[in-house]
């Protein structure tokens, strides 16, 4: 079966030639040669789906409204959304499992449904990650800048104008990185999510040794709720878990830059949330227990705005300095890698889409380097985009919330194609990872969780809970027309990206020639 060039190391290296022949193989079944360069195992795959969720990032960019809405009790919404997009991610895995190409939601829908309703939901996955990159660009000066401050005895501003040029600058790098190729961006995200793992634990596991400030009774004290209206205040505090806990079906979009992608993308699926969700919950627990002084005047300064960075507050309360900073180098670094990890993934469905003709102007933008194996045009017209919210910049906090509202809607959408072909039949063909009879009640069940959810980001609130998704005229340095004033801010965003690609999808997609589909036949034994 293989061929022996020399004793020991030839058959190894014959093997390793054979299984990526048959991964060539396999992706030419779906119609597409291997462009891209498949160097990712399954560490690295991940280690890539583990940095988009990124537990450091998500808990960094909005504690502070959890705890400034819900108190401690917050807490509870983790476990509550670990479980929903554990559901979620398992009817995932299985679909990763049959189509292990670049794209995952956009490229399962084309497959499981229609062109036009496929072209749709991969549109709007499109912008809710290049949104999700903005998002988390605009996070890092958050904890950069403190931690500048403190190696070099600077006074570096904090206003929006300094984070917005500072989110810049990162944006700018983690596109240059994208541009050198998956390699390079493995070896930096693999090295980052050790420190995120290691360092989240270990100063976790201290701060509950040795600076455990508040009782655990503290996380069953829901008075923080108020009096009325505690379940939409409590829906409201959820919105930092549900930032969180999404992008782990990155590990089925890079799935054609994944040796055994059929085999790993799935496992690397499910583990990147459950890894995620034991590295949260330890970290969550750490810094509440370890709030010091009163609990009530921590929260209440908190939302006052007294208190604009609670998790570093907690960090060098606690810490000496040298510890403090070395504390914040780490989750400077874990926010970093998760930009990249983002940032590539999106990279990855802008190429699939365009690939399939299904973007403007992407035969020009979309080729392939023969050196880099890398888009380097969808590398940089991703980043452009991603800086767009940056010109008019609001804060991380309501660019995410915004990020992720699209990327709950782009996951409903899958889940609606699949159960359809589900109910159709679906899956005929045997893969390495299935559900078998518990499909249907997974993917039902995921679906009702991602409605629920999308409901809970397109409520209006208003600053008396929170303010996370206010009218437009809630925005500083803006005026907008007396007929756009109390359309809330989520809304009009969508709103825009689904009518631009009305636009388009009429003009350029709506007789467009059918994109061949080749139908993947059973998965390789």
């Amino acid at each position: 079966m293989f061929r022996r060039r020399d004793a020991g190391e030839g058959c190894q290296l014959s093997a390793t030639e054979h299984a990526e022949q048959v991964d060539v193989a396999d992706l030419a079944k779906f119609g597409y040669k291997q462009e891209l360069r498949r160097v990712l195992g399954v560490y690295s795959s991940f280690a890539v789906a583990f940095s988009y969720i990124s537990p450091s990032t998500g808990i960094f960019t909005l504690f502070i409204l959890g705890i400034s809405l819900a108190g401690p009790a917050f807490f509870w919404s983790w476990p509550i959304v670990v479980i929903g997009q554990l559901i979620i991610g398992l009817n995932f895995a299985e679909v990763s499992s049959h189509f292990p190409v670049a794209g995952s939601v956009y490229q399962w829908t084309k497959y499981l449904s229609n062109r036009t309703y496929a072209w749709f939901t991969g549109w709007i996955y499109l912008f809710a990650g290049v949104l999700t990159v903005a998002a988390v660009v605009a996070t890092v000066p958050l904890v950069l800048i403190p931690l500048l401050n403190n190696l070099f005895n600077l006074t570096i501003g904090t206003d929006p104008d300094t984070e917005r040029n500072v989110a810049a600058l990162v944006l700018l790098s983690t596109t240059l990185l994208s541009i050198f190729g998956v390699r390079l961006v493995a070896i930096v995200n693999n090295t980052g999510v050790v420190f995120e793992i290691l360092g989240m634990v270990v100063f976790a596991v201290i701060l509950v040794i040795f600076y455990s400030h508040q009782n655990v009774s503290v996380f069953t004290d829901f008075s923080y709720l108020g009096t009325s209206n505690q379940g939409g205040v409590f829906l409201a505090a959820m919105f930092m878990s549900l930032f969180v806990i999404y992008g782990f079906d990155t590990a089925s979009t890079l799935a054609e830059e994944t040796k055994n992608p059929r085999r790993e993308a799935p496992r690397a699926v499910i583990a990147s949330i459950i890894g995620a969700a034991i590295i949260g919950t330890i970290f969550l627990f750490a810094v509440i227990i370890a709030i010091p002084g009163d609990m009530g005047k921590f929260v209440s300064d908190t939302a006052a705005g007294k208190n604009p960075f609670p998790l570093i507050t907690i960090i060098e309360s606690n810490f000496p300095g040298w510890a403090a900073n070395l504390y914040l180098l780490v989750v400077v670094a874990a926010i970093y890698v998760c930009c990249l990890a983002i940032q590539t993934s999106t990279i990855r469905l802008a190429f699939g889409m365009a690939r399939d003709g299904k973007l403007p102007f992407g035969k020009y933008f979309n080729r392939v380097s023969p050196g880099l194996h890398t888009p380097i045009g969808t590398c940089i017209v991703i980043g452009v985009l991603a800086g767009l919210p940056l010109v008019y910049y609001a804060g991380a906090a309501t660019i995410a919330i915004g990020a992720t509202g699209m990327i709950y809607l782009s996951y409903i959408l899958g889940n609606i194609a699949i159960l359809l072909a589900r109910l159709r039949g679906w899956p005929k063909d045997a893969a390495p990872f299935r559900l078998g009879q518990w499909g249907t009640i997974v993917n039902i069940l995921g679906l009702v969780w991602g409605v629920a959810m999308e409901i809970n980001f397109l409520w209006p609130r208003d600053a008396t809970v929170g303010g996370q998704n206010p009218p437009l005229s809630a925005l500083p340095k803006i005026t907008v027309p007396d007929f756009l004033s109390n359309i809330p801010v989520y809304e009009f965003t969508l709103g825009v990206i689904i009518l631009v690609g009305l636009v388009y999808w009429a003009v350029a997609q709506r007789k467009a020639p059918e994109t061949p589909i080749v139908q993947p036949v059973e998965a390789p034994a």
